[in-house]
């Protein structure tokens, strides 16, 4: 039996208030419109998670709702505030406590890219992995006794929006 790990970056936010906080920052009409179409990539595949965990910022939340629209499913959805701007140590060890199938984690660069990487035993053949852009999200088969383990996992899909 095989888990799935799915890892998405946030899509593509704004500064229109310079004065926000960057927790606060918001999802640009091209960003909404990109997590909406990877969730309809991740439905295409038959990549849909059991469940969602999701950095708690606000560009995040917004991902994950758009995520979700474009799945066209019911996900359950968990908010966990360790996963704003986490390294991958940390998301590896959210990650670890979950007892799902097929996970899906929005987060943020450089840590979400870095766990990509970490997992994968090769790196995708895809010229954007190494910068993982807004909405990158790879998607990485583990054997149960391999679960999160660094290196042990299998990239079978990497995508970002402006493949689609």
């Amino acid at each position: 039996m095989t888990k799935r790990l799915i890892l998405i970056r946030h899509a593509k936010s704004g500064w229109d208030n310079i004065y926000a906080d960057d927790h606060a920052r918001t999802l640009t009409d091209r960003g909404q419109k990109a997590a909406e179409a990877i969730g309809g990539w991740l439905k295409a595949q038959s990549y849909v998670p059991d469940l969602i965990l999701t950095s708690d910022a606000t560009r995040a939340l917004q991902t994950t709702n758009m995520v979700k629209r474009g799945l066209v499913e019911t996900v359950a959805t968990k908010e966990i505030g360790m996963l704003y701007h986490a390294a991958p140590e940390t998301i590896q060890e959210v990650a670890i406590t979950v007892d799902a199938q097929t996970i899906a984690i929005v987060g943020h660069n450089p840590g979400i890219g870095m766990a990509a990487r970490r997992f994968v035993t090769y790196a995708p053949n895809h010229h954007r992995f190494d910068d993982y852009p807004t909405c990158a999200t790879t998607v990485i088969e583990f054997a149960d006794e391999d679960w999160l383990k660094p290196g042990k996992g299998n990239a079978v899909g990497f995508i970002v929006p402006r493949d689609l």
